[in-house]
């Protein structure tokens, strides 16, 4: 009798209802989704428009149309892109890694000992605000290889994070943490039952920021230095060469990995800390 009233009415209605909720939930995303995406339309068509008419009647394109940059996009293709994305990526993930390693090492520490905050900030902002110019050049001189690169990449994405995971530690619940020292755990104990999980959000709203961050920062730095490929490198070629749709082409496909590692990073924060407000991660 139970298998019956559970398999009858009452289930197809509970079905219904799941089926209403979904259809709700996805035409409220469409909704959100809808002015984004007409702007985004309304901009390509303003760029052809701006793109065709700067360069009418002109050799050398001062604006190039959107379709002339994917038509360049195209007629480059894999076997011209496949090697400059890969060194350049190599460069960025590495410094990307390392980058987000040192700031959680460095911002670990504060909640053990407070009076590094101080010091620890003033690091951040210090590498922060390096002058490029002035760095770069340096880096490249006193070492070789990959190093300057990464490196490079490295200052891009340090103090980002940093500051996100030190507001993070520093948002831990007080309750917790008294509950931690009543069972006679001190600061360390706090900060690894507490205090990181309370980072997390924050740690991953950093390393959303950072990785575009990586990726710019791996860009500009084969800017100071041109190597045998990277896509900062076939920047300088192509605008060298006058091959203008192909500068705005490697421009556009470095745009749109910076969005895509941006987004890969927000969906792995939300999977992980589902239940952080949306705007942390």
């Amino acid at each position: 009798m139970t298998a019956a009233v559970a398999s009858g009415p009452l289930s197809s209605h509970g079905a219904e209802i799941e089926r209403d909720g979904l259809g709700e939930r996805l035409a409220a995303a469409g909704r959100q989704a809808l002015p984004g995406t007409l702007g985004f339309v309304g901009f390509l068509i303003v760029w052809e428009i701006v793109g065709r008419v700067t360069s009418s009647g002109r050799p050398i394109p001062l604006i190039p149309s959107f379709s002339s940059v994917i038509g360049a996009i195209l007629d480059d293709g894999w076997t011209y892109y496949g090697p400059n994305i890969s060194t350049t990526m190599g460069y960025a993930i590495a410094g990307w890694v390392i980058g987000n390693a040192l700031a959680v090492i460095i911002a670990a520490p504060v909640t053990i000992f407070p009076w590094l905050e101080g010091f620890v900030l003033q690091l951040g902002v210090t590498t922060y605000c390096l002058p490029l110019v002035a760095v770069a050049p340096i880096m490249f001189t006193v070492y070789e290889g990959a190093v300057p690169y990464v490196a490079m990449s490295v200052l891009f994405v340090l103090f980002i994070t940093l500051v996100l995971v030190l507001s993070g530690l520093k948002s831990a619940d007080p309750t917790s943490l008294d509950v931690v020292r009543a069972y006679g755990g001190g600061r360390v104990q706090g900060l690894l039952r507490v205090r990181l999980i309370a980072a997390l959000p924050s740690l991953f709203a950093g390393l959303k920021i950072a990785a575009p961050a990586a990726v710019l920062g791996a860009v500009l730095a084969e800017f100071f230095q041109p190597a045998d490929s990277g896509l900062g490198v076939g920047i300088i070629r192509s605008q060298q060469q006058l091959e203008i749709p192909r500068t705005w082409g490697i421009a556009l496909v470095t745009t749109l990995i910076g969005a895509a590692v941006y987004l890969m990073t927000g969906l792995v924060g939300r999977l992980v800390t589902p239940w952080a407000p949306k705007a942390e991660v």
